[in-house]
């Protein structure tokens, strides 16, 4: 069991960077969270977010597709909803679904001259697997989109 789901964790963010093109990375320093996204220019994508500056006991990993709900010139619009597991909690017998996040937030270019370089804000409601407790996060970060400029 342990083994499995190392490598589906493994095995999907090896999926996020080659199947879909155009993917993006993200970091957001103030919650130490990195990200890699499908392409956020179409209309359904995928983000996978892992938590850095931390044990490896607590090594928290997030998948939520989003949806582009409005793009214009240089922002675009998103939402989706999430969920957060750490394949690391099997090693303490603990179980590896932690919770569900909702995300609702807007990456935009502010440098025209570097259309590739986005800065990212995101408000999302967590709850535990539970659903007995939560926390509101948000976001602030740096994204690069590889690809061709727009």
């Amino acid at each position: 069991m342990k083994k499995t789901v190392s490598v589906l964790t493994v095995l999907l963010f090896f999926v996020t960077f080659s199947g879909f093109g155009q993917a993006s990375v993200a970091y957001y320093p103030f919650n130490s969270l990195f990200s890699v996204s499908t392409n956020p220019n179409r209309q359904l994508w995928l983000d996978a977010r892992v938590q850095t500056n931390t044990l490896f006991g607590s090594l928290s990993t997030t998948l939520a597709p989003m949806v582009t709900i409005s793009r214009q010139k240089s922002a675009a619009y998103y939402a989706g909803a999430g969920i957060r597991f750490n394949a690391l909690n099997t090693l303490v017998n603990e179980q590896v679904l932690e919770g569900y996040s909702l995300h609702a937030g807007v990456r935009i270019a502010p440098i025209a001259s570097i259309p590739n370089l986005r800065v990212a804000f995101e408000m999302s409601p967590f709850a535990r697997r539970n659903f007995k407790s939560g926390i509101l996060y948000s976001y602030l970060g740096v994204v690069y989109q590889f690809g061709p400029k727009e």
